[in-house]
């Protein structure tokens, strides 16, 4: 049986607001029409079942997807980005800073920060259940995934058999970057990609 292929979607661009909770920041214009021009992507027609965090940023962008595809969308709690409520919103260069330290230091809790090696078990539990959930569902096609970065590369170190590193996190662009994978076996469609570059070639 051939194994069900999915994509991950971090969110791209997003309107940074420090009085507003990380968890409700939403898409800005220019990630909007990120997310837009993501639907030229030739894995989009394959898509047949969309989920996605539950933070707002994320939900903007599955919106998209799941309007141009007609379908719903199924929002789960644990494909969130790893927990900095510790800290909550921080300067560029700080938040940089603590990044390296999270990925860095993946078994301890940086300034309160969820711990990398829970937040990647956290997100490779959450994606073994969306497959399980669908395994009866006579359609076939790929799962979108439309989440976060950190968790992302989380996800992407597991599944390329690699040490948590942050040299794995996704381009500097803003966010806005997916890859393919599947599981059973666990595997990765090369490195992340940026949502709004449409390959020349096939596939």
């Amino acid at each position: 049986m051939t194994p069900r292929r999915l994509v991950f979607i971090s969110h791209p661009n997003v309107v940074i607001d420090p009085a507003v909770p990380i968890t409700r920041w939403p898409l800005s214009q220019q990630g909007r029409a990120r997310m837009r021009q993501s639907l030229a992507q030739p894995w989009v027609a394959a898509v047949r079942a969309i989920y996605s965090s539950s933070e707002q940023k994320a939900l903007d962008g599955a919106q998209i997807l799941a309007q141009h595809l007609a379908l719903p969308i199924t929002a789960v709690k644990a494909l969130g980005e790893n927990d900095r409520s510790s800290t909550g919103y921080l300067p560029p260069a700080e938040f940089e800073h603590m990044a390296d330290r999270f990925f860095g230091e993946p078994a301890s809790s940086v300034r309160g920060w969820e711990r990398a090696c829970d937040a990647q078990a956290r997100i490779v539990r959450a994606v073994r259940g969306i497959v399980q959930s669908v395994q009866g569902d006579r359609s076939d096609g790929a799962i979108a995934i439309v989440s976060h970065g950190a968790v992302g590369t989380l996800l992407y170190c597991h599944l390329a058999g690699q040490p948590i590193d942050r040299r794995w996190d996704q381009p500097g662009n803003g966010g806005g970057n997916c890859f393919g994978f599947t599981l059973a076996p666990d595997s990765v469609d090369g490195w992340w990609r940026a949502i709004d570059v449409i390959p020349s070639g096939p596939g």
